[in-house]
């Protein structure tokens, strides 16, 4: 699918709004998700997607929540997913929490790639930042590296004043485990408070850091995946550091290939515009794929060029209620 020169060919699809960790920036105070099952669309509903998008030329398709591993089918569902024709690559984004147990088990159903959320080592940054226990969060990506996923890479969103004194503790840890870590500005995803000229961290002041313990080399032919990140390698560690800059990077929705699913069937052309076409409603009203296919040509000609974030964005739904 095609729109303002871009293919659009990768699908995001949120399987849940519910989350085990409450990161700062993505899952409010006093958000509890829906409360009534029925409005996450059910197992059978994201395989008909899948299948509509496949025949529409969608190849990338990666799993995301909330946190997905909460919901107790994924392998299953996974395993699906990967033997319908079309889909060529197939990924999950977690926080890491479930992963230990269930990395092998979903490796075997067919998953080739995760991505885990890394924002910092020390156990009580992590703590402050997730909820969490940064310790479940380590035996998971051991579990995932050991599983033999083709790619594991780690994801640290940036946050002035709470974690940037991880950044160097993280890059030796993704240079000791051979994994690629991606650096990802702040956006305005959660409560309003979250994201401020104080606590706001731009991808550039974190490479000038880097830059002052090692040097960066540019990997411009690097892409691992179908993500916005810049690559660089540091000339010493070795660590190969990505950098995501939603905010300050110029022209950076130029390349964008992906629409999202959110967990109670919306799709949503981008994540920093509001704009949502009810696809839930069209599963359940109607056996025709058709109907279906419809919503996907609609929203990728609501896919605008850019973003709304560099304005006054005001976020209508948290990051945990989108899908990563």
């Amino acid at each position: 699918m095609f729109h303002f020169g871009r293919t659009v060919d990768y699908l995001r699809i949120s399987i849940t709004d519910r989350c085990n960790e409450r990161c700062l920036y993505c899952l409010p105070e006093g958000y509890h998700g829906w409360e009534r099952q029925p409005d996450h669309l059910t197992a059978e509903e994201i395989l008909r997607v899948v299948r509509v998008a496949a025949g529409l030329g969608f190849r990338k398709f990666r799993l995301t929540g909330g946190e997905p591993l909460v919901r107790r089918e994924v392998p299953d569902l996974v395993r699906a997913m990967a033997a319908i024709p079309g889909v060529e690559c197939l990924g999950l984004s977690t926080n890491g929490t479930r992963l230990a147990a269930l990395a092998a088990p979903l490796r075997q159903a067919g998953l080739r790639t995760v991505n885990v959320s890394l924002d910092a080592l020390d156990p009580q940054v992590y703590r402050r930042v997730t909820g969490g226990d940064v310790a479940a969060v380590l035996s998971g990506i051991r579990a995932a590296v050991a599983a033999g996923f083709e790619r594991v890479k780690l994801n640290c969103v940036l946050m002035r004043g709470v974690n940037e004194g991880e950044l160097w503790p993280l890059v030796l840890f993704a240079a000791e485990h051979g994994l690629p870590l991606r650096l990802i500005e702040l956006m305005p995803l959660t409560r309003t408070d979250v994201l401020t000229e104080a606590n706001f961290l731009p991808v550039g002041e974190a490479m000038e850091f880097l830059r002052q313990r090692d040097e960066l080399l540019p990997q411009p032919s690097r892409h691992l995946g179908w993500g916005p990140a810049k690559y660089y390698r540091l000339q010493h560690t070795g660590a190969l550091v990505g950098f995501i800059g939603a905010l300050t990077t110029p022209h950076f929705c130029e390349t964008c290939n992906k629409l999202r699913l959110t967990a109670d069937g919306k799709i949503r052309p981008c994540l920093g515009d509001h704009g949502e076409l009810d696809l839930r409603e069209v599963l359940r009203q109607t056996t025709s794929d058709e109907a279906v296919r419809e919503v996907f040509r609609s929203a990728l000609q609501r896919k605008p060029l850019e973003h709304s974030f560099r304005g006054q964005y005001q976020p209508c739904r948290p990051m945990t209620a989108i899908g990563g």
